[in-house]
């Protein structure tokens, strides 16, 4: 499917749809530069796992529903969604609690904060047929809203002073790290994720039905499936891994949930799912070096006194890169 259309003006429709129709080649080269550009960069590559981890699985919650046919840009809205359902839980729980029994509550009540906030525009896609994209797009704001409501009200530590926050996950909260290095395991649960939607997506019969609804639905209804129920469990099911990026992130990461947690990761996830044609193995490689520039972008505002918005400009140039391939492609095609 072509990024541009064939006047090669670029329309928001044609920029919501993915450049290519496979997994893009040099994501995975990419890969194998981070092993020599990182170091020289002196780019951690531990934090730059620990920054793919939520890209990973908001990517993963954009590509899943992508495959039926629905565009999800509200994983912002979900992962703060799975943040707050994971701090309820911890809150909740009794600090003696082993982080062997702890930690899977965590992420079951990300994952269910995910998917409720996923269910509203499911359900106002199914029931009132409005605009996918609009829904989960505002409903990023909302959440935003809903984060500095819990922070600054009910959940608020009494100890926390200018700068509220809320309680922290105790012992039982404590993530366990990688061998080696710095970096948590929730890598692995991402990587884990990966594997599971590209199962999922190529190899049952929910995967070929929710593809076959995704390039036609009235295709889809004629074969006697049930498009709507097709639909919502593909963009819930997006809506949970987006809330258990948030509930990493907040457990892992944070420690507590502060109102200012993982600004933009969901749309970066949106970035990273688009570039590689929202297939689910590739969006680890787009997650890793998103990633990648992410972590260098926070170094340059350090080390050279950049603004903040370094970061983005820096991926903006991968966006133009990309489309510019795409459209020379096109032209000797």
């Amino acid at each position: 499917m072509n990024a541009l259309p064939a006047t090669g003006r670029l329309t928001p429709g044609a920029l919501l749809r993915p450049p290519y129709a496979r997994p893009a080649a040099w994501v995975f080269g990419t890969l194998l530069g981070l092993l020599v550009v990182l170091p020289a960069l002196e780019v951690s590559i531990d934090q730059t796992l620990i920054r793919a981890t939520p890209f990973i699985l908001t990517g993963l919650a954009v590509a899943l529903p992508a495959r039926a046919g629905l565009i999800n840009v509200g994983g912002e809205g979900q992962l703060l969604l799975g943040a707050v359902g994971a701090t309820g839980v911890g809150l909740a729980l009794p600090d003696t609690l082993s982080p062997v029994a702890t930690l899977p509550l965590l992420a079951l009540g990300g994952a269910l904060g995910g998917l409720v906030w996923a269910g509203i525009a499911a359900g106002l896609y199914v029931g009132a047929r409005t605009n996918e994209v609009i829904v989960t797009l505002l409903l990023n704001f909302v959440a935003v809203s809903v984060v500095a409501y819990v922070v600054h009200g009910p959940w608020r530590d009494p100890d926390s002073a200018s700068f509220p926050y809320t309680a922290d996950f105790g012992a039982g909260g404590t993530v366990p790290l990688l061998p080696g290095g710095t970096a948590h395991a929730g890598l692995l649960v991402a990587l884990v994720a990966a594997v599971g939607v590209w199962l999922v997506m190529g190899r049952t019969r929910w995967g070929f039905r929710a593809r076959v609804v995704g390039g036609n639905k009235e295709a889809g209804r004629r074969s006697g499936f049930n498009v709507s129920r097709t639909l919502v469990i593909a963009l819930v099911a997006g809506g949970a891994l987006a809330g258990l990026a948030g509930a990493i992130e907040v457990v892992a990461v944070e420690g507590r949930l502060r109102p200012a947690v993982a600004v933009g990761f969901g749309y970066i996830g949106f970035l990273a799912s688009w570039l590689v044609g929202h297939r689910p193995l590739a969006v680890v490689g787009a997650g890793l070096a998103l990633a990648a520039i992410s972590v260098s972008g926070d170094n340059l505002q350090i080390d050279a006194g950049l603004p903040s918005t370094t970061v983005y400009i820096l991926m903006a140039v991968v966006v133009m890169a990309v489309l510019g391939l795409r459209r020379r492609a096109g032209r000797q095609g």
